[in-house]
């Protein structure tokens, strides 16, 4: 008999993961109620995990393992050879499949909208449908200008000094914003938004040809991820956004889609790879290589010849020693020091001091 289960709690609202540091008890172990069983970590909190009840603890998971809040660590039960039978399991599963309404299923076949356009991450209703569309009306003007057009996709707030720094480039003549949450007609920061995801078809139709994602991704880069994946589907082209007030320098190399905000430094023949970002302030010195997507985020300090892989999060204030090589899908907390290189898919917790040992990685 199963008398409970123990699940990865939310350490950080900003986090919905956490990485399992340590199992401080053997599969099929005796355990009282309140017996310390794990150790886990997210970029800012740690805490340890204790037994819900008295009984034996039955292992689910292994130390480094990267859980999502809500997945199942271990069950207690009864007697030490328990057959496990285990309920569907419970964590808040990733959103890759269409939710959809059979109502909103045929009014979106009625309008001839391609069902793969629809975000995967909220219950597709009739209602949620009309908004994401502009109320099936997919009129709209766009302003007056001289530059090329620029969508932005998002109306949050990392959009928004998207906006501000596409503004003071004078590059672009902001189109509009395309948001799935923001009602259409609602403007943010005096720029209309004309609707959600299923109106992009029809911005590219009326000859706008670049689009910006204004999605930070700080919660789960994948979604940062699809949008860019969403916008090159229809046709968009993604520039590189530069504000006036960051510094780089002639020889570093530029990919399409990246972001260099205010008051940022890239260094002599750096490279950063399409479609990655760095934050206002950040230092990315000389020879350094940013990985696609990476976030590098404000006030990070990476010295010379760094490299950093794809889709990882370098947090704000983090400094690195020369040459340290950062792995794919990293996650660095704030403030935290690199002074050896990080493996691919590792937690590095807010404030420490991370020295590559292997008590620091188990």
């Amino acid at each position: 008999m199963i008398l409970a289960e123990v699940t990865v709690p939310l350490l950080n609202a900003n986090e919905p993961e956490a990485r399992l540091v340590e199992v401080h008890v053997r599969d099929g172990q005796a355990v009282e109620k309140g017996a310390v069983l794990f150790t886990i970590e997210t970029t800012k909190a740690a805490a340890e995990i204790e037994s819900p009840a008295s009984g034996f603890v039955r292992l689910l998971v292994r130390p480094g393992d990267v859980l999502t809040v809500g997945a199942r660590l271990a069950v207690i039960t009864e007697r030490a050879d328990e057959p496990l039978v285990l309920p569907e399991e419970t964590t808040r599963p990733e959103a890759t499949a269409l939710r959809i309404t059979r109502p909103a299923r045929a009014l979106a076949e009625s309008l001839g909208i391609d069902l793969s356009t629809l975000p995967t991450d909220q219950f597709i209703t009739e209602d949620v449908l009309r908004r994401l569309i502009g109320q099936a009306d997919m009129t709209f003007e766009l302003p007056p200008g001289d530059k090329p057009y620029l969508l932005i996709y998002g109306g949050g707030g990392h959009a928004k000094s998207l906006m501000e720094m596409a503004r003071a480039g004078g590059q672009f003549t902001l189109a509009g914003i395309v948001d799935d949450k923001i009602p259409p007609g609602q403007r943010v920061l005096d720029i209309p938004v004309l609707g959600g995801r299923a109106i992009l078809a029809a911005v590219r139709a009326r000859g706008v040809e670049l689009a910006a994602n204004g999605v930070g991704g700080i919660l789960d880069i994948n979604v940062r991820v699809r949008i860019f994946s969403l916008l090159e589907e229809h046709g968009f082209r993604l520039p590189a956004i530069l504000h006036p007030r960051a510094t780089v320098e002639p020889s570093a190399s530029i990919g399409e889609g990246v972001q260099v905000f205010a008051n940022a430094y890239v260094g002599s023949q750096a490279v950063l790879h399409p479609k990655c970002m760095v934050n206002t302030g950040a230092i990315v010195s000389h020879d350094c290589e940013i990985g696609p997507y990476t976030h590098i985020a404000p006030g990070a300090l990476l010295a010379g010849h760094v490299q950093v892989g794809e889709r990882a999060l370098i947090g704000m204030g983090v400094t690195t020693a020369v040459g340290v090589r950062i792995g794919s899908a990293v996650r660095v907390g704030n403030g935290a020091i690199l002074l050896a290189d990080v493996p691919d898919g590792v937690i590095v917790q807010a404030g420490r001091f991370w020295t590559g040992r292997r008590e620091e990685r188990d």
